[in-house]
């Protein structure tokens, strides 16, 4: 994918699911297109909307714009269509802190709502991400950054059917490998130290967990993504549904 423009036959995948088309209500965007590739130059380069080139149009009117697409799920829903055909001989799931920044950090009482947490680094927000056996992914979830692993892993394998569920040894538990077993999928997770019974791993299939670090280090090229600037939950995953989309096109 280009840094900041999308090809034609990327674009051609996902314009009949923007707002705005000839058969909705309302007036037809015609700039549809340069929108988009406005919010992804932003996620590219990190820069305050304020800084959005002129070409893109006025900053202000291309932000509200993100956050109105935002507030009624248009990015989910792009992400979501696109995904529609993973692979699921194998799902790999796990983890990644993002700092939050001081200027995305919410008010205190509503930081956990808007999955912002103290960790060891301060402030900031965990990404769990479920990639299927291709290394695309499937499913996001944010929680605040000192959230455990396995707690978040529930919300990450619901609804799939994968052969093999591999995690790190933080996913370590014996009611989610339970939950993985039940539903017909082999879990493929290293014990921890202190646990007393022995389990077998499959090594071999264990060493493909490196996709979802991979794929955490594609989003992490995205610098809005890699530092937390969105003081709102549902702002920053629009965010990571619309780079996790244009994996999917790539």
């Amino acid at each position: 994918m280009s840094r900041l423009k999308l090809r034609d036959d990327q674009w051609e995948r996902i314009e009949h699911l923007l707002p705005g088309k000839a058969s909705d209500c309302g007036v037809t965007a015609k700039d549809n297109r340069l929108f988009v590739e406005a919010v992804l130059w932003i996620a590219r380069t990190g820069a305050p909307w304020r800084d959005l080139p002129e070409s893109f149009g006025r900053w202000h009117t291309v932000y509200m714009r993100y956050n109105r697409w935002s507030r009624k799920g248009v990015w989910q829903r792009i992400f979501d269509t696109v995904a529609d055909d993973p692979d699921l001989e194998q799902l790999m799931i796990d983890g990644s802190i993002v700092r939050v920044h001081q200027h995305g950090a919410s008010k205190k009482n509503t930081q956990d709502v808007e999955a912002m947490g103290k960790s060891r680094g301060g402030l900031s927000t965990k990404i769990h991400a479920a990639v299927d056996a291709l290394g695309n992914p499937v499913r996001l979830v944010l929680t605040p950054g000192q959230a455990s692993e396995y707690g978040a892993a529930p919300a990450l394998l619901e609804g799939f059917s994968p052969q093999a569920v591999l995690g790190d040894k933080g996913y370590d538990s014996t009611a989610l490998r339970d939950m993985i077993q039940a539903a017909g999928a082999e879990p493929v997770i290293p014990p921890k130290k202190n646990r007393l019974a022995r389990i077998e791993v499959d090594w071999h299939c264990y060493q493909d967990r490196n996709l979802v670090e991979r794929f955490f280090q594609k989003i992490k090229k995205f610098r809005r993504l890699s530092t937390r600037y969105e003081r709102l939950a549902r702002n920053y995953q629009s965010l990571l549904c619309l780079v996790s989309a244009a994996i999917w096109l790539a």
